[in-house]
C-alpha cells in the first residue's frame, strides 16, 4: 500500500511550475492571486492528451484566437511522451480571464507542461437584459 508520501494527493503545484513553458509564470501569478486549482485523479493515454492539446492549438492559429501561453512549447513536450499514460489538471484564475491546463506523468509527481487560455470577458450584470 502507497503511503501519501509515495503519492501525494494533492501536489504542491506551485512549488512544480518551474519553467516548463512560457505559460509557468502567470499560472503560477493565478495560483498566488487565489485561483482554483484542480488535478485530475484519472490517467488517460498521451494520444488523448496530446491530440486535445494540438487540436487546441491547430484552432487557435487558425482563428487567432483566442490569446495562449506556452500551447505550442506543451504540444513538443508532450509528443515526447508517446505511449504513456498522462494526467492532467487545471487552474482557473481568480478573475476568471486565464484558464491553465497542467500536464503531468501518470503519478501527478512530475509537471510536465502548462498552457494557458485566455478567456474571452463574461458580460458585466448591466449588459444583461431585463424584461
Amino acid at each position: 500500500m502507497a503511503t501519501e508520501d509515495e503519492h501525494p494527493r494533492h501536489p504542491d503545484i506551485a512549488a512544480m511550475l518551474t519553467d516548463q513553458t512560457s505559460a509557468c509564470k502567470a499560472a503560477l501569478a493565478a495560483i498566488a492571486a487565489g485561483g482554483e486549482v484542480q488535478v485530475s485523479d484519472r490517467e488517460a493515454p498521451h494520444w488523448m492528451v496530446h491530440g486535445i492539446a494540438a487540436t487546441r492549438l491547430r484552432r487557435s492559429l487558425k482563428r487567432g484566437l483566442p490569446k495562449t501561453l506556452g500551447l505550442d512549447e506543451t504540444v513538443e513536450i508532450l509528443a515526447r511522451h508517446r505511449g504513456e499514460q498522462l494526467r492532467t489538471g487545471t487552474i482557473l484564475a481568480a478573475d476568471r480571464l486565464w484558464f491553465f491546463t497542467l500536464y503531468f506523468d501518470a503519478t501527478g509527481t512530475e509537471l510536465l507542461a502548462c498552457s494557458g487560455v485566455k478567456r474571452p470577458p463574461m458580460p458585466s450584470t448591466k449588459d444583461s437584459f431585463e424584461p
